[in-house]
């Protein structure tokens, strides 16, 4: 199989790809082609079925396992594969596991890494909140450990969501051992906690996309939330530390244009915005180096960096 960050231009394809979306379009000329975009676990490319009556373009539909012939080629820059044909596969055709993208790194280690850190609090009552999430609440847990930490941006993938979680942690962590004025059962409790909302914000793979709530509310709105239930639990759980916690949640975005429901009034909320902007910047702009390995010159300008990228050049 030839995986999807490996086509090029001019290379035909006849392999099993997951349907991750599938659309009805019409061209300028009226007439009818259907957008389509064709996972594996190496990333998405965008396809386009210019003939969908076409009798070699069998019935299917999104989160279908397909097997496609077709021609990649390059459309304004970006790469698009022209599909001839379509076959829906059976199970056991595919192996599933070859079609979602999972993090790098292992996530049970990971996730032993995150609930090190946990063991490190010393607050009684953060403690048993982030114990509530990450240790006692098995279904909590599962999703948790499987979720992607966005549909597109950075860490679109299984074990996307910890892998984040775990980095920003780290960084805040580092923030309190070089600026002890933090308070660091705040800070990593808060950091643990502040993407918790994308367990639901997000729904799981394969699809990977919004669910109502998370269009309605969010996961900044929906964390906050969450951590409010939990706390409701514990017994005697100070409000104004909840209300800190709550804040560092609602202000991790840093600003109202971001999303952010409130801008940081505290320290350790601005420590937190930092934290997650530069683990989320990073892993981006890694992501895109990943995806343009073989070019060595300028990859273009990128509306989020608001620059022209390039690879680091050692000589």
């Amino acid at each position: 199989m030839k995986h999807v960050k490996d086509l090029k231009e001019g290379d035909r394809v006849f392999d099993i790809y997951l349907c991750k979306h599938k659309q009805a379009a019409v061209t300028k000329n009226g007439k009818p082609y259907e957008n389509v975009i064709l996972q594996d676990k190496t990333g998405t490319i965008d396809a386009k079925v210019w003939e969908p009556n076409n009798p070699g373009i069998g019935d299917y539909d999104a989160l279908d396992y397909i097997e496609v012939y077709g021609e990649v080629n390059s459309f304004q820059g970006v790469l698009q594969v022209s599909v001839k044909r379509i076959r829906v596969c059976s199970e056991g055709e595919y192996d599933p596991a070859e079609y979602l993208p999972v993090s790098s790194k292992n996530i049970n280690d990971m996730y032993n890494e995150l609930l090190k850190l946990i063991g490190s609090i010393s607050n009684a009552y953060l403690k048993k909140l982030l114990e509530a999430f990450f240790v006692k609440d098995e279904a909590f847990a599962k999703a948790f450990k499987n979720s992607s930490a966005a549909k597109t941006v950075h860490h679109g993938f299984v074990g996307g969501l910890l892998e984040h979680t775990l980095s920003v942690t780290k960084l805040c962590d580092y923030y309190c051992s070089t600026y002890p004025i933090l308070k660091r059962d705040l800070l990593l409790t808060a950091a643990m906690c502040h993407d918790i909302g994308k367990t639901k914000e997000i729904s799981p793979f394969p699809q990977n996309d919004y669910t109502d709530d998370g269009q309605l509310l969010g996961h900044i709105v929906m964390g906050s939330q969450m951590v409010a239930e939990k706390a409701a639990e514990i017994e005697e759980f100070p409000h104004s530390l909840l209300a800190e916690v709550q804040h560092c949640i609602l202000a991790h975005h840093g600003k109202y244009e971001f999303g952010s429901p409130k801008i940081p009034a505290l320290i350790e909320a601005l420590a937190l915005n930092y934290a997650d902007d530069t683990d989320a910047k990073l892993e981006t702009f890694k992501e895109i180096l990943e995806n343009n390995s073989e070019n060595a010159g300028w990859l273009g300008y990128n509306r989020l960096f608001e620059s022209n990228l390039r690879a680091t050049r050692m000589e």
